[in-house]
């Protein structure tokens, strides 16, 4: 009897996943720089944050900036750009060695909105990075309501997606990478645009991009569908398997709700 309990203890213990490690997924946020309900950053990156952390073996951390203590960036496998211009902090001279050597060892990439953009300076290395980038000198932006088209059902970004209506404000007419891959696209005056995308980059361990420019108005990331296109595609980066049914996402409507909204 007392051999059967040991070996019936030493099985528990066995199945049991030894110093398990989490995923961890920093997403690089900035206080508001738009009127309300618009570029909400910070308070949109912690929804992000919670809808992530549903998928189990996720940590998900916000700052407020690149992190100024070099222990936030240990073990990273992903990185998720929300705020102004991701290419001029990544590729900033004070984060640039710590940036190239996060890529190089294959640590995601995510830029969200106005996070795909880049002056001329860090234009180029950003390109190279996110396989797309939008810069005002030859890109456009256009408010419009308009139909998101999964451009390749199959991709794991898309499971469980369906087309559907969003009003956002749209960049179009950005520059790419001739190996990135459409996800979503959308149709405006008559012409096909891509607005979400991947990357494989060449030259680095396995590294994975995905850029996606809509994101300007908070009441986006209310929407389900919006939500889980997000999400799916920042664990696609971690090489995270994203499931058949689309990443788990549930928030309630007051977790939408802005701090001092009435």
């Amino acid at each position: 009897m007392l051999r059967l309990l040991v070996l019936c203890l030493a099985a528990v213990v066995l199945a049991q996943p030894a110093g398990e490690t989490k995923t961890k997924i920093l997403l690089i946020s900035r206080d508001n720089d738009h009127p309300p309900a618009t570029h909400e950053y910070m308070f949109d990156c912690g929804l992000l944050a919670k809808c992530l952390k549903q998928t189990p073996g996720i940590e998900a951390i916000v700052s407020n900036g690149w992190p100024k203590n070099a222990d936030a960036l240990k073990d990273v496998k992903a990185i998720v750009f929300y705020k102004r211009n991701g290419g001029n902090v990544l590729f900033d001279p004070f984060n640039k060695a710590q940036a190239e050597a996060l890529l190089k060892n294959g640590v995601g990439l995510t830029a969200i909105h106005w996070g795909t953009s880049a002056d001329k300076k860090a234009g180029e290395p950003w390109l190279d990075a996110l396989g797309g980038w939008y810069s005002t000198d030859f890109s456009k932006c256009l408010v419009r309501s308009t139909k998101l088209i999964q451009a390749d059902p199959k991709h794991p970004i898309c499971r469980g997606g369906k087309e559907y209506e969003l009003r956002d404000e749209y960049y179009i007419q950005l520059r790419f990478k001739d190996a990135i891959k459409p996800i979503l696209k959308v149709e405006i005056d008559k012409k096909e645009y891509t607005v979400d995308w991947t990357y494989e980059r060449p030259e680095s361990k396995g590294g994975r991009s995905f850029g996606c420019v809509l994101g300007h108005f908070h009441s986006n990331f209310g929407e389900k569908q919006f939500r889980q296109a997000l999400v799916n595609g920042i664990l696609w980066t971690a090489h995270r398997e994203v499931p058949e049914a689309r990443a788990p996402v549930a928030i309630t409507a007051k977790d939408v709700d802005l701090p001092g909204k009435k």
